[in-house]
């Protein structure tokens, strides 16, 4: 029994970052605050980018699109726009993880407000400029700010399975 829940543990540990990032694309499920203040924040972003500069073999670009294509019917949005933005935020975290010699939390924050500038913008000009819908301006912004604010908490956590991981390889 030890052996198989240790096998379930190992499998559990190392499908992480995938069977979360579906959870949270299937079940639309964005943490928000609503009490006194709007607050929100895209846990998917960093999900992906945490596990793309620590950890890309645990997420793949395929899935990481099939994420998106899904995302994009639950919110009925035009086919494709979250799957472009997932694999941009891929891309850049990429680039920062192939440019990194020595990881530094405070970096990959600072590399992580710029890459959700980046695919926001993104997001708003297509969804504008394309397709003529109309954006909540600052439903945007408040979200990116959040998110950006939120990013240490997650890869600390994130951070600690990441650990796990690397100890059950070793194991």
């Amino acid at each position: 029994m030890g052996i198989k829940s240790n096998r379930l543990y190992k499998n559990f540990i190392e499908s992480f970052p995938i069977v979360f990032l579906f959870f949270l694309v299937f079940t639309s499920f964005d943490l928000s605050i609503d009490y006194i203040l709007n607050i929100s924040f895209n846990l998917v972003y960093i999900l992906i980018f945490f596990w793309i500069l620590k950890k890309p073999e645990a997420l793949g670009v395929g899935l990481i699109f099939l994420a998106g294509i899904i995302n994009d019917v639950l919110l009925n949005l035009p086919i494709g726009i979250s799957s472009i933005n997932y694999l941009i935020l891929s891309g850049i975290a990429s680039f920062i993880r192939s440019r990194t010699l020595k990881p530094n939390l405070l970096y990959d924050w600072f590399f992580f407000l710029l890459s959700i500038l980046i695919v926001n913008s993104i997001y708003f000009i297509v969804l504008t400029l394309i397709f003529s819908l109309s954006i909540n301006y600052q439903l945007l912004l408040t979200n990116s700010f959040f998110t950006f604010l939120i990013y240490p908490l997650f890869s600390k956590i994130f951070n600690k399975i990441y650990l796990l991981n690397i100890n059950k390889q070793n194991d």
